[in-house]
């Protein structure tokens, strides 16, 4: 049932971007149970999985994706580009300021191409 539910808010989501230049979908959907957090336009969004108004939870120029969150639902984990590297933040779920976790440098590693898969991305 959780499944369809989704489902049908990622497709509703959908409706509103028919008309745009830019094809801009909901995308990378993680559920707590209660709660659903997923990426547009390079923020996160986070609504209630029964329905509802979305609410932004980022708005920093880099991108956010990947978001997951932990087993006892309160923060968040995602994969943000804010100065160039990609790197591993955690937030509170109601919103507040990313605490970054992975501290990288762009290095040789960083410029392997996708078949050698990614880094510092949020898997589970």
């Amino acid at each position: 049932m959780n499944k369809k539910l989704l489902f049908s808010l990622l497709l509703a989501g959908t409706a509103f971007t028919g008309h745009a230049d830019e094809a801009r979908l909901p995308r990378f959907p993680a559920t707590n149970g209660p709660d659903v957090v997923f990426s547009y336009a390079g923020d996160l969004y986070k609504a209630p999985l029964g329905g509802g108004e979305a609410q932004r939870r980022t708005s920093h120029i880099g991108y956010e994706m990947f978001a997951r969150f932990s087993p006892d639902g309160k923060p968040i984990a995602f994969t943000g580009q804010y100065d160039g590297n990609t790197e591993v933040y955690l937030m509170p779920a109601n919103g507040g300021e990313p605490q970054r976790l992975t501290y990288t440098s762009t290095n040789s590693r960083d410029d392997l191409g996708d078949r050698m898969g990614p880094n510092n991305i949020v898997m589970t």
